[in-house]
C-alpha cells in the first residue's frame, strides 16, 4: 500500500469492501480517521489509524460459485447469438465471472457478488495459481516443455516461469500465476504448436472435482475459509 491513499481505496485494500461499498460505509458513519468521522474522498497518510465499525445487518454475505465453462461459452460481452454464462446459468443471487476463458476453452470460473476479490484474483503480483491440461497438435518434445517452463517471449512481454509437465504424447500440465489474453494458445504458438483442448482444472485450491461441463457449485465451508484467507480477506 503506498502512501497517501484515498479511505476508499485503503478500505478496499484492507478487504472491507469495494471501493462503492466503502463510500457507503463512510456515508453512513462507519469510519473514522484518527477518531474524526471519516468523510468521502478523505486521504490516509501513513501513521493515520482507521477504524471501522459494521454490524451484523450491516455486513455484507457474498456468494461464491465454481462452474465448469462449457466449450463454446463466452466469459464476457457475447457478440451476435453467442452466449455467455449469465444465458445459461440461472442462479438467484446476481454473480459475474472472475477472470476469463476463451469461447474454446473450458474448465473452472470462480462466480461471485463479491467485488474484493477481483484484482486479489487476478492481478499477476498476487502470484496464485492456475492450472491447466492442454491438448497440442503435434507430439511434444523435451526442448518445448523446458523453454515453455522458463518463459516465453510474446511480443513486447516476457511470460513468467511456469511449472510444466508433460503427461502424454501430445499433452501436457501447466501452473500459470497470470493470466495474459490467450497466454497459453500464443506461447505454444511461438514453439509452432496450435492447441486443440485448452482444460482449467484448478484455481488457487478450487479443483474441479466431479463436476461436469455445465455444472456449477456453491464453495462454503473450509474450501472458501481457505480460499478467502490465501487472497488476504481472513
Amino acid at each position: 500500500m503506498v502512501f497517501p491513499i484515498r479511505i476508499n481505496r485503503y478500505l478496499a485494500l484492507k478487504g472491507y469492501a469495494t471501493r462503492r461499498q466503502a463510500d457507503e460505509l463512510i456515508e453512513k458513519k462507519c469510519v473514522k480517521i484518527n477518531d474524526r468521522l471519516a468523510i468521502v474522498g478523505d486521504i490516509v497518510q501513513e501513521k493515520d489509524v482507521v477504524s471501522v465499525t459494521i454490524n451484523r445487518a450491516q455486513k455484507k454475505q457474498y456468494s461464491y460459485f465454481l462452474y465448469f465453462k462449457p466449450r463454446g461459452i463466452i466469459t464476457h460481452s457475447p457478440q451476435g447469438e453467442e452466449k455467455e454464462i449469465a444465458d445459461i446459468l440461472k442462479l438467484k443471487q446476481r454473480v459475474f465471472p472472475v477472470g476469463r476463458l476463451d469461447k474454446d476453452s473450458r474448465g473452472l470460473i470462480v462466480l461471485t457478488d463479491d467485488g474484493r476479490i477481483v484484482e486479489r484474483l487476478l492481478s499477476p503480483s498476487r502470484f496464485h495459481e492456475k492450472e491447466y491440461q492442454v491438448k497440442v497438435n503435434k507430439p511434444l518434445t523435451a526442448h518445448f516443455i523446458k523453454n515453455l517452463a522458463q518463459g516465453v517471449q510474446i511480443e513486447d512481454y516476457r511470460t513468467k516461469p511456469a511449472k510444466v509437465t508433460q503427461i502424454g504424447p501430445q499433452e501436457f500440465r501447466i501452473v500459470l500465476t497470470e493470466g495474459k489474453k490467450h497466454q497459453i494458445r500464443r506461447m505454444a504458438s511461438s514453439f509452432g504448436y496450435t492447441t486443440s483442448d485448452i482444460f482449467r482444472t484448478r484455481i488457487m485450491n478450487l479443483v474441479i472435482g466431479k463436476l461436469k461441463a455445465g455444472d456449477f457449485r456453491e464453495i462454503t465451508g473450509l474450501e472458501l475459509e481457505n480460499f478467502l484467507k490465501s487472497l488476504g480477506l481472513k
